[in-house]
């Protein structure tokens, strides 16, 4: 099973207030997410990779226009160690239109393509050719694991008219550089302030004018945000403080 699609991706940072405020309005134009609870809510789980150099990371922070991820994402219950599907991921950027591919395996399978490129067997054509293409991202680049990503998120789906749009809010926005396997249970950090959250509107073709407009009305603001180097961003900036910290008492 394979989702391939491009859409526009328009992301946000805004606090509880605004939080609050857009969820009231968007009652008359967006229904809660179908996979979630009765109000859009679930949990979302991704290892990140990426090459020896951090290659991704540098992209993302260097502002290159096109440029690419790969992800393993899990959507966990109540107990993380009984989950049993990974959504393997390439994630593709250019400015601000976002292309995905996605294969959907057992997560023993998801593992093995993701830390040792093997392609698993009995796929379909369409199946087969997303996760060699996986695979040969993997070896050319010497993907490894290098974070994990746990949040909460709220979903929106737009109604017939809107089909192709979403709206999502991701809370709890915690993560972690060690104990990379992604059904362990391990400490995990917030890398942003628990009252904050990204918002992120998500629209095939157009953002409607009645969404530009609660937009506004709300004071939102353009951010350039990616979850996974805010995770980095915050381990490296830990690194470089306890060095200093050494120095300064060994110096």
């Amino acid at each position: 099973m394979i989702r391939r699609f491009n859409r526009y991706e328009l992301k946000y940072i805004v606090n509880a207030r605004q939080y609050r405020g857009i969820c009231e309005d968007l009652r008359h134009f967006m229904l809660p997410d179908a996979y979630g609870d009765m109000d859009g809510f679930y949990r979302i789980v991704s290892l990140y990779y990426d090459s020896p150099s951090l290659s991704g990371y540098w992209a993302k922070r260097d502002g290159l226009k096109f440029r690419r991820k790969l992800r393993l994402r899990i959507y966990p219950g109540d107990d993380i160690r009984k989950v049993d599907t990974g959504f393997v991921e390439i994630k593709q950027r250019l400015n601000r239109t976002v292309q995905k591919k996605r294969v959907v395996l057992p997560i023993a399978e998801a593992l093995r393509l993701c830390n040792h490129a093997e392609v698993p067997l009995g796929l379909d054509a369409s199946d087969t050719e997303a996760a060699e293409e996986m695979a040969y991202m993997i070896r050319s680049l010497g993907l490894k694991p290098k974070a994990i990503v746990s949040y909460r998120r709220r979903a929106f789906t737009g109604g017939p008219c809107e089909k192709g749009m979403r709206l999502t809010f991701d809370m709890q926005l915690r993560g972690r550089c060690h104990a990379l396997d992604i059904q362990e249970i391990a400490k995990v950090k917030y890398f942003m302030p628990p009252d904050a959250f990204i918002m992120e509107v998500k629209a095939n073709d157009r953002v409607p004018a009645w969404a530009v407009s609660l937009l506004a009305q709300h004071q939102c603001r353009l951010e350039s945000v990616s979850k996974y180097c805010s995770v980095l961003a915050r381990e490296m900036h830990e690194l470089r403080f306890a060095m200093e910290h050494k120095e300064n008492i060994y110096g």
